[in-house]
């Protein structure tokens, strides 16, 4: 372990890894009902699609673990997965073949522009301040996930989001549970967010909220993957090519912003403001795209629920094994993971807002052509409820302030080909 993962270098255990990838499996098994119940609405067999999410998160989990010892996990995409199936399918009128055709495509020009070191370019190209402003605004995206799958913040309140009136059910468990996590974090208590999780899932059995079935057994049979169901009859038509470039730069941004966030979280990230084995990394959620879309699934990415490992400790790929051998474990035992609800887990993205915004005290407030754009980048991830957006409009505020301040010197050429194209994708779109 200590060859393979550099453990007493990254200043952690096989105990604590372990625990932090257990944590970040359960924060992300979500996932595992709402992929096939989502794509079963395109016309795919939610039984294989079940199996092709559990498979391909598992897959690129460990690819990630081995090829860029990160403790990042990887599963089909939120967003991505709904473009998929109402835009895509039930919008465009399009095969849910094609669709996963055009999955497999991206993923594999994502493979070479890994592997030319473009993506990487791209990541490093990112200022430092909007490095960290990005950690900051994913840590408020995902307590605003964790707030909204509870139940507690609700846009039924009269105003465009608003605190629900907590009498009971999910919401009242999520408050308890969210208390529970603070309490064990509070006193140091090893495992404090997997502990909650657990605690939480318990407390909701007699509140109704977890659900345990009549005749309940742990253990279930998986179906088959849907294999290889591509459609190569309309790569060349102009839809298809819509389609391909949506994935393309939806994926492409939130990869590169959740590895900034997770990276960032855990302390990873260097001096210069260069995350360790990128390109390893990009190219772990390459494949895990391909191996998604012929398994039968939705785009893969790098998933933000991994700052909950990291929150619990987890800092080299051994959380990602731990993460990754849970997902493969879920084809066999799906129905005991299935039994933690949305409020057990919303807790852990809650406080994983709190470990998030700690980031934002080094963000170089007093220079405006560097903290305006960093607000930029907060505020547009949590109200466009998008960490691409937010990207998008942090470099193109960014190149906009240093031009007109004339403080274009240190700034990259990279970063200026990436505020024009944005540009450009809003001008033309």
């Amino acid at each position: 372990m200590e060859k393979l993962f550099k453990l007493k270098e990254n200043g952690t255990t096989v105990q604590r890894e372990i625990v932090a990838g257990i944590t970040t499996f359960l924060a992300m098994t979500y996932i595992l009902a709402v992929n096939p119940g989502m794509l079963s609405q395109a016309g795919m067999p939610a039984a294989g699609v079940f199996t092709a999410t559990a498979l391909s998160a598992g897959i690129a989990t460990l690819v990630m673990a081995f090829a860029a010892n990160l403790p990042v996990a990887l599963a089909p995409g939120m967003g991505l997965n709904a473009f998929f199936t109402y835009s895509v399918v039930l919008g465009m009128g399009c095969s849910w073949q094609l669709a996963l055709t055009a999955v497999f495509f991206e993923g594999i020009l994502f493979i070479i522009l890994s592997l030319c070191n473009v993506r990487e370019a791209i990541v490093n190209a990112i200022p430092i301040n909007l490095k960290k402003a990005i950690s900051v605004g994913i840590g408020l995206f995902i307590a605003l996930i964790g707030f909204a799958n509870a139940g507690i913040v609700s846009s039924d309140t009269g105003t465009i989001i608003g605190f629900v009136t907590i009498k009971g059910g999910a919401p009242l468990l999520a408050v308890i549970g969210l208390a529970v996590t603070a309490i064990l974090y509070c006193l140091k208590v090893p495992g404090a967010i997997l502990l909650g999780i657990v605690i939480t899932t318990v407390v909701g059995i007699p509140m109704g909220v977890t659900i345990v079935p009549e005749g309940f057994s742990p253990f279930a049979t998986p179906a088959a993957p849907i294999w290889f169901q591509f459609d190569f009859s309309q790569v060349l038509t102009f839809k298809f090519f819509t389609i391909f470039f949506t994935f393309l730069f939806v994926d492409f941004f939130d990869t590169i912003g959740t590895l900034v966030g997770v990276t960032t979280q855990a302390g990873l990230v260097g001096k210069d403001g260069k995350i360790p084995r990128v390109k390893a990394a990009l190219t772990s959620d390459a494949i895990g795209t391909v191996a998604g879309a012929m398994l039968g699934t939705s785009t893969v990415t790098s998933f933000v629920e991994s700052t909950s490992g990291v929150a619990a400790g987890g800092r080299t790929g051994l959380t990602s094994v731990a993460t990754g051998v849970m997902f493969l474990l879920s084809l066999f035992i799906a129905p005991l993971f299935l039994l933690v609800p949305s409020a057990a887990t919303a807790p852990a993205l809650i406080m994983v807002g709190f470990f998030m915004m700690r980031s934002v005290v080094t963000i170089d407030f007093e220079d405006p052509t560097e903290g305006i754009p960093a607000f930029v980048v907060i505020a547009t991830m949590v109200f466009a409820y998008s960490i691409a957006e937010g990207i998008v409009w942090g470099i193109i505020s960014y190149a906009l302030l240093k031009i007109v301040t004339g403080k274009t010197k240190n700034v990259p050429i990279v970063t200026w080909i990436l505020a024009v194209i944005f540009l450009l994708r809003y001008i033309f779109k």
